[in-house]
């Protein structure tokens, strides 16, 4: 069983940055993508960044694309969100999700665990 922890998240200003971190507990040898979503109040789930546990593939949403970067520590288990220049329209919570079943990066369906979330606030 996988069992994932978020980390990192706060209450910043526009154009400030956030580290957040998502440390995994169990078995990893399975893990095929690693993946970080948010959801805003009233809003549903949406990807924003993803990447393949083996090899270090990235993939980004639009909207946060050139503004955050995820990585991957194997030799920690754990995957960081270096979220830069943060926007007003950012304030979610965010949620660390894992993949055993596939390589599709963006579908929250295909995530087989979750974590519980980690807010970040940015003043509008």
């Amino acid at each position: 069983q996988v069992r994932l922890v978020e980390s990192g998240g706060g209450s910043v200003q526009p154009g400030d940055s956030l580290r957040l971190s998502c440390v995994i507990s169990g078995p990893t040898l399975r893990l095929t993508v690693m993946g970080w979503f948010r959801q805003a109040p009233g809003k549903s789930r949406e990807y924003v960044a993803a990447i393949t546990w083996r090899d270090g593939e990235t993939h980004y949403a639009d909207g946060v694309a050139g503004r955050f970067t995820i990585s991957r520590d194997k030799t920690r288990d754990t995957v960081t969100l270096q979220m830069d220049n943060l926007e007003p329209e950012d304030k979610a919570m965010y949620y660390c999700g894992a993949e055993q079943r596939t390589y599709i990066m963006n579908l929250q369906d295909t995530y087989d665990y979750w974590g519980q979330g980690t807010q970040v606030t940015v003043a509008s």
